[in-house]
């Protein structure tokens, strides 16, 4: 889920003359070597040969595509278009990428209404770990939140169906749904003694703001009021500024903007603030650009990330301007559902010296995805290359270690976050 590395341009040419229409068309069609035909059962069939040099026959694609259409026992419920888009996303997924992956116009949809803000489901991001369909993050305030489901949660199966062999976009056309509808997941939390769960949970109307924050004393700190470090920290003076950020997507350098003139303007109003607080925990990621544009706020110049292309070509990514917060000390928190734009974000503070990192490993998706979009509404997203951080450290597979280590326990109050206490803690030293 990252903004577009390389460019699309489509040109049209209108050719008025009929003859040279015609002989245009025949050479195209020749060019990619396009024939017209006929099926087994009289359709007319368009079939593109593989690309000159691919040595692959699609006779039997074909054969198997006729065959089916003939013999089918009831060959008025075939839908010739979920056939092709059936055919397409088997295709995208023998790659082995799980994040290479086609999205039929609805799924499409979906996506882009996610990096918008708002749309009817559960609230949880969905991803692919050892083949199976697990959350990489809850979104906060959302009925999977309230459901408690955590990061890198198994989806076993969603109403009664078993999810072995799904894709993410199986599994999100499953799970969404009209709001006030219910939608029933089975569970397994890794580690956990207790074995699968059944857990219902009634689709809403999900609008999530992406940016969310405050400026406090710590005894005015109520999410480590329960922390067993509140009693200490309490006690200190000074005052912590906090931003939550949930996504990267449409609306998040805008939203960050406002809070940032906020704190700012909290800050000429009632003195110096003795540090800021970035939390990243269960942030999914989303667009590279709004990545660059975060860490620009904190950095004093130089390289953000750097991307290497399927080509071989290595592209850096500097800040992009002059942020406002380039002297505040930062804690960043992340987690396990900390995952690409948010782990760039994170390891570049990091490796930069511009912060600490607090929380738990994060989720470690390090690859850049292209989307092309698609006639008829749909995409394909292919990885097309990977991050590399200041440092050189590649993020997939592994994520990022924080400074401290600092586990959630999956049973703690709202008012027990520890995590946001050591990050408190470190800025008040």
């Amino acid at each position: 889920m990252t903004s577009l590395p390389f460019s699309k341009i489509r040109s049209f040419v209108l050719i008025l003359a009929l003859l040279i229409l015609s002989g245009g068309i025949g050479y195209r069609l020749g060019e990619r070597r396009i024939s017209i035909g006929l099926s087994e059962d009289r359709r007319p069939v368009i079939k593109t040969e593989a690309p000159l040099g691919t040595a692959v026959d699609f006779g039997l694609f074909w054969d198997v595509w006729g065959k089916v259409s003939r013999y089918y026992i009831e060959p008025k419920a075939i839908d010739i278009q979920k056939l092709v888009y059936g055919a397409i996303s088997g295709m995208v997924a023998a790659v082995g990428d799980p994040y290479t992956s086609f999205f039929p116009p609805q799924e499409n949809k979906q996506f882009k209404e996610d990096l918008g803000g708002a749309f009817e489901g559960i609230g949880a991001q969905l991803g692919l770990k050892d083949g199976r369909v697990i959350i990489v993050s809850p979104l906060k305030g959302t009925p999977a939140e309230a459901a408690g489901l955590l990061p890198n949660d198994l989806i076993l199966k969603v109403n009664d169906e078993e999810t072995a062999g799904w894709t993410v976009e199986q599994a999100v056309k499953v799970i969404r749904g009209p709001k006030g509808t219910t939608v029933k997941l089975t569970i397994l939390t890794p580690l956990s003694v207790a074995g699968p769960r059944d857990v219902s949970i009634v689709r809403a109307t999900i609008t999530v703001p992406s940016v969310t924050w405050w400026v406090k004393t710590p005894g005015e700190i109520q999410e480590i009021s329960g922390a067993s470090e509140s009693a200490s920290i309490i006690m200190k003076s000074g005052r912590i500024a906090y931003i939550n950020l949930t996504r990267f997507g449409d609306n998040t350098n805008l939203d960050w903007t406002k809070s940032v003139d906020a704190i700012l303007g909290a800050e000429k109003k009632s003195g110096k603030l003795a540090g800021l607080v970035l939390d990243l925990r269960n942030n999914p990621g989303g667009y590279l650009d709004g990545a660059v544009y975060i860490a620009s706020e904190f950095m004093r110049g130089g390289t953000v990330v750097s991307q290497v292309n399927s080509d071989g070509t290595r592209q850096d990514y500097p800040t992009d301007r002059k942020g406002n917060l380039t002297s505040i000390p930062i804690v960043v928190l992340v987690n396990k559902g900390s995952a690409s734009a948010a782990e760039i974000v994170a390891g570049a503070l990091r490796d930069t010296k511009r912060a600490k990192l607090v929380g738990e490993t994060t989720f470690g998706k390090g690859t850049v995805q292209t989307p092309f979009d698609l006639d008829g509404g749909s995409s394909v997203h292919i990885t097309t290359g990977k991050w590399l951080l200041p440092g050189g450290d590649s993020i997939s597979e592994k994520g990022l270690t924080p400074d401290l280590v600092v586990p959630m326990e999956m049973s703690a109050m709202a008012s027990a976050d520890a995590q946001l206490a050591k990050a408190i803690e470190l800025l008040l030293e």
